[in-house]
């Protein structure tokens, strides 16, 4: 049994994950801006609302509530998606998803640091989109570009957490059936969240920093 800290729970894959570690009996820690009635319901998840990712004041209090006491496993799920086209561009939108996307995840991993030590794992769902050798189709600028500075902070992240004994584990999730997506993709959010725990549950030391497809594929940075 191990203390798991998820971000962005309330909904999809994030909930999907929480509902699956607390069924196995995991002590689950569930944050998100607002708690959704399928969250609440979950038997074994403790929740903390008020999560914005992109507010420092807001991560500090999450950091707080959570308390004292070795997280095993933080996933930074939280994340935003719009659509920009060179033709329909707003930077504001692209900012933002940085905030969330790219700074978010730093903000959490950063304010819970005194909690992750020696066996700990820090997981970040990422895409891969974020991927610049994988982008043949171009657009969703602000989606691609703040996963792939997502991917080089978990590489750095990676390196950094590596002398207390902490492994990062980079995620791509799949192309998953969620509100995110509007209904489409490949697969629903509980099969992704069950290629995501056997990845997390995988990940040691020597793969630390690898960039993983929930499947179980390297994927291409």
């Amino acid at each position: 049994m191990g203390r798991i800290v998820i971000t962005g729970a309330n909904r999809g894959i994030g909930l999907a994950m929480a509902t699956q570690f607390a069924a196995r009996g995991d002590d689950v820690v569930a944050g998100c801006r607002e708690a959704s009635s399928e969250l609440r319901a979950v038997d074994g998840v403790r929740v903390i609302e008020g999560l914005e990712v992109s507010d420092g004041d807001a991560v500090a209090a999450f950091a707080k509530e959570v308390g004292a006491g070795r997280i095993d496993v933080l996933i930074n799920n939280a994340g935003i998606l719009t659509g920009e086209t060179l033709q329909d561009m707003s930077f504001e939108r692209i900012q933002r998803q940085f905030e969330v996307n790219s700074m978010g995840p730093l903000r959490v991993t950063r304010a819970l640091l005194d909690r992750i030590g020696e066996g700990s794992k820090v997981a970040l769902i990422t895409s891969r989109m974020g991927s610049i050798a994988d982008n043949t189709s171009g657009s969703r600028y602000g989606y691609r570009m703040s996963k792939a500075a997502l991917n080089a902070a978990g590489v750095s992240l990676a390196h950094d957490l590596r002398p207390r004994g902490a492994a990062v584990a980079i995620l791509h999730p799949g192309f998953v059936r969620t509100g995110m997506t509007g209904g489409m993709g490949q697969v629903d959010a509980d099969e992704s969240a069950r290629g995501l725990i056997a990845r997390i549950d995988a990940l040691t030391l020597e793969t630390s920093g690898t960039f993983w497809h929930a499947q179980g594929e390297v994927l291409p940075w």
